[in-house]
C-alpha cells in the first residue's frame, strides 16, 4: 500500500510523492488522515524560516494538527493509549521520550529526544511524519485523544488552537472567575484565548484587531467576547488602545493574552493595560523585532508576571476536544475553509489572507480545478 503525501523539498517547494506505507513496529499504530489543520507556522516552514532556525529539514511531510481514523494498531499501544481500531482521534505533534529530565520534570514539550509530527524528514524510517498526506505512522509514545461523536474531522482540528486557548488563557494565564481578560489580536488562536476565557468564567472579555478584521472580531462577540475594539478605529477620543481598552473595562484588565504576531507594540500596550500584580502572557512570535521600546521600569513598578508560552500541554488539548463536543457554543464558526490534499500551498495562503480564520486539507476532498 502507498500514500499520497505533499512533500517539501526546500523552502517554497512542495511535491506530490507516494510513499510506501510501512509494516508497523512493536508499539506503533497507522492512522488515516482525515483532515489537518493549518496554522501559521506552517506558513513559515513553507517559506523556509523553520529550517533556517533548524526546527525542520529536508525533504519533509509537513502538518503538524492531524485528525484521522486508526487502521492498525498494536496491542502495546491499544492498551497503553487506550483506543481501538476505527477510531477518530487527534494527534499531538509532539512525541516525547519520557525517560530525559525534562520528561520526568513535567517539560514534555522541551523533550531532548522529542519527535515531531510534521517536521520530521522523510529519510528517517517510513518518512510519513507528517499530517499533509493520506496516512501517518503513530510511534511509540504518541499522545492521542479521541474526539467526540459527531464532530466533523475537519472541525476537529480546531483542537489545536483551541487547546491554545486553553493552555495560554486559564493554565498558563492564571484566569479565574470573575477576571477581565484582554486578548490583543484575532486570529484563529486569539479567538481561541476567547473562547477559553469565556469558559473559564471571565466577567469581561475584550478582544482587539484591526478593522479589516472585522469579521473576526464579530466572531469573537458571537462566542462570548463582550467588547471588540478595532485598533486602527479607535473610538473617538481615545488616543492609543491602552486608553481605549482601560475605557471599555473602566479600569484596568486581570490578564492580558498577547496573540499578535511580530508586533513589539502589543507588548507595551499589554503592560499599559494590565493591573498591577496582573499577569501578562506573550504568545505571538516576534520574529527578532527590537524590544527597546518595552517600557522595562513598568514592569518593575506595576509588578507585573509576564509569562511567555509555546506549544500546548495535553490539558488544553482535552479541555478543547471536551468542548467541541458540548454544543455549548458555535465553535464551527472558527472553522472557514476546507482545502483538497493537493492544495496545500493554496491552503497556507489562504490563511494569510484576513477573509481565513481556519483551514483544513482533507486528503479525501477532490481538488478544484
Amino acid at each position: 500500500m502507498r500514500s499520497r503525501a505533499m512533500v517539501q523539498l526546500g523552502p517554497g517547494v512542495l511535491e506530490e510523492q507516494e510513499l510506501a506505507v510501512p509494516v508497523l513496529a512493536e508499539g506503533e499504530a497507522l492512522l488515516k488522515v482525515e483532515a489537518t489543520g493549518i496554522c501559521g507556522s506552517d506558513k513559515t516552514q513553507l517559506d523556509g524560516g523553520l529550517a533556517k532556525s533548524g526546527w525542520s529539514s529536508y525533504p519533509v511531510v509537513p502538518g503538524h494538527e492531524p485528525v484521522g481514523r486508526i487502521v492498525d494498531i498494536g496491542a502495546e499501544a491499544r492498551r497503553l493509549w487506550g483506543v481501538e481500531e476505527g477510531q477518530l482521534v487527534a494527534v499531538e505533534s509532539v512525541v516525547p521520550c519520557q525517560v530525559c529530565d525534562r520528561c520526568t520534570s513535567g517539560l514534555v514539550k522541551f523533550c531532548r529526544n522529542r519527535f515531531s509530527y510534521g517536521f520530521t524528514p522523510t529519510t528517517f524510517g517510513s518518512g510519513l511524519w507528517g499530517g499533509f498526506a493520506e496516512y501517518l505512522v503513530l510511534r511509540p509514545n504518541s499522545r492521542v485523544h479521541p474526539v467526540p461523536a459527531g464532530v466533523p474531522a475537519e472541525v476537529a482540528t480546531l483542537f489545536n488552537p483551541l487547546g491554545a486557548g486553553f493552555d495560554w488563557t486559564v493554565r498558563r494565564g492564571g484566569t479565574v472567575a470573575g477576571d477581565a481578560v484582554v486578548v490583543l489580536g484575532c486570529g484563529q488562536r486569539g479567538l481561541a484565548c476567547a473562547v477559553a476565557a469565556r469558559a473559564a468564567g471571565a466577567q469581561r472579555v475584550v478582544v482587539t484587531g484591526l478593522s479589516r478584521d472585522r469579521h473576526k472580531l464579530d466572531i469573537a462577540a458571537k462566542l462570548g467576547a463582550d467588547i471588540t475594539l478595532e485598533v486602527d478605529n479607535l473610538p473617538e477620543g481615545c488616543l492609543d488602545v491602552v486608553t481605549a481598552v482601560r475605557a471599555a473595562l473602566d479600569g484596568d484588565a486581570d490578564r492580558v493574552i498577547d496573540t499578535t504576531p511580530h508586533a513589539v507594540s502589543s507588548i507595551g500596550d499589554a503592560i499599559g493595560i494590565v493591573r498591577p500584580g496582573g499577569v501578562v502572557v506573550i504568545a505571538g512570535l516576534k520574529g527578532g523585532a527590537d524590544m527597546s521600546g518595552v517600557d522595562a521600569d513598568a514592569l518593575v513598578l506595576k509588578a507585573v508576571d509576564v509569562r511567555g508560552v509555546v506549544s500546548v500541554e495535553s490539558w488544553g488539548y482535552s479541555q478543547a476536544l471536551r468542548l467541541l463536543g458540548s454544543d455549548r457554543l458555535p465553535i464551527e464558526l472558527l472553522h472557514s475553509h476546507t482545502v483538497a490534499l493537493a492544495d496545500v500551498r493554496e491552503g497556507i495562503e489562504l490563511l494569510s489572507r484576513s477573509d481565513a480564520v481556519h483551514v483544513s486539507v482533507l486528503p479525501s476532498k477532490v481538488r478544484e480545478d
